[in-house]
């Protein structure tokens, strides 16, 4: 029965006693330990998430036919490699959707010192590629050690959190371990070179503390911390001063550090309005570097517009909004956070050097890379296995407050 109770509606009885209050959990089987007995799909999530996927696809195989014929003499070579991570990556994403998501509560930790494990590696076995050592390399297949890293913040700050609950506000729970964390992985991550991934990471754990109720203070003292090491970290890696200086005055070196940004604004003016039609780029002819991978939101700019770019913009923004709308309906505080923090993963896309990435120049689901691929499809999975186990009665999360788990 529905009662009020500190104007809250109850929607299911609550037990007696001093005990902690719980939500109703399902009679457990011996054949349904793993996966979800709701199994509930949503419908909409799924449908953006191949939408989007349908939509990088096309993409890839129209900015790098021109390259990979030039490079392999295959036209279709980086389309059916993209072709085959896609349809490997949705099969994955339903497949992992079906686990209890409080699978990766336990696993969490695990994944996190497979990651750490990785990025050891990196500087001893690595694979370099564009002057950076980034990747590992098995069976012909380049893996980015990083990516996983960013899931690994994502699961174990959520258990972290989860279990820590009215403790976040202390030092001792709500910044200490979490800063060991991050002191880690940041500092493997900047063996790599790679600043970006650390100005990635650094706002995934921020927004995590800011949903597990972190005090303010913490945040103002991180970000002087934060900005002391950017400045230092500028000042003696050359590489990351100079794509800033390109980033904001490309035409200051149009032969070198602003020769992509250079070209990457001459495809998106190119396509004004309506675009060239796809296909009918004329940039991806060896005039843009990278324009399948980092570089592909220009492409798609010339060839369908202003319109066809606001169009793939508003299919994010709608995927993004989603993922917080299952956050809000999340079962508990592991799958809210779980689920909010997963989003977040295709909203933290830093700028790359270029000018024209200031809207965003490499959607994450579009680029022609195995490793950002999969992390995206593992944050989509995480959020359709919380979508399968909403707080009953599809109520918010406020509503679940009264039940002892809330955001």
């Amino acid at each position: 029965m529905a009662s009020r109770q500190d104007g809250v509606t109850q929607l299911y009885d609550l037990p007696q006693g001093g005990g902690p209050e719980r939500l109703p959990q399902p009679e457990k089987t011996k054949d349904k330990v793993l996966l979800d007995e709701r199994g509930l799909l949503d419908l909409p999530f799924l449908a953006l998430t191949v939408l989007l996927v349908l939509i990088g696809v096309i993409m890839v195989f129209s900015a790098s036919y021109a390259r990979a014929y030039y490079l392999t003499g295959n036209s279709t070579y980086y389309f059916a490699r993209q072709a085959i991570f896609a349809v490997a990556g949705i099969a994955g994403m339903l497949f992992v959707s079906r686990l209890n998501y409080q699978l990766w509560r336990s696993a969490s930790f695990i994944i996190l010192l497979v990651s750490v494990f990785f990025l050891m590696l990196v500087p001893i076995i690595g694979s370099t590629a564009n002057g950076a050592k980034r990747w590992i390399e098995v069976a012909g297949i380049r893996f980015q050690p990083s990516e996983l890293a960013k899931i690994a913040i994502i699961m174990t700050f959520s258990a972290l959190i989860s279990t820590y609950r009215d403790k976040m506000r202390t030092f001792r729970y709500g910044i200490l371990p979490f800063a060991v964390i991050m002191v880690v992985l940041c500092g493997l991550v900047a063996l790599e070179r790679h600043f970006s991934c650390i100005l990635i990471m650094l706002l995934l754990a921020a927004a995590m503390l800011f949903l597990g109720g972190v005090q303010l203070k913490w945040f103002a003292l991180g970000g002087i911390a934060v900005g002391l090491f950017a400045f230092i970290y500028l000042k003696t890696q050359g590489y990351a001063g100079s794509r800033i200086t390109a980033w904001r005055d490309p035409a200051s070196d149009p032969t070198d550090n602003g020769y992509q940004i250079l070209q990457s604004l001459y495809a998106i003016g190119s396509g004004g309005l309506m675009g060239l039609g796809l296909g009918k780029s004329r940039q991806k002819y060896l005039y843009l570097p990278e324009e399948h991978n980092d570089y592909i939101f220009p492409i798609l700019c010339e060839e369908l517009g202003f319109v066809g770019a606001v169009v793939v913009i508003l299919l994010f923004i709608l995927l993004i909004v989603r993922g917080y709308y299952i956050a809000m309906h999340a079962r508990d505080r592991f799958g809210a956070l779980l689920a909010a923090g997963s989003p977040r993963i295709l909203r933290c896309r830093p700028s790359s050097t270029s000018a024209s990435s200031r809207i965003s120049s490499r959607p994450p689901a579009f680029r022609s890379r195995s490793s950002p691929m999969a992390a995206r499809r593992c944050s989509c999975s995480c959020l359709r296995s919380v979508s399968s186990w909403p707080c009953p009665g599809r109520t918010t999360i406020n509503s679940c407050k009264a039940k002892g788990e809330s955001l």
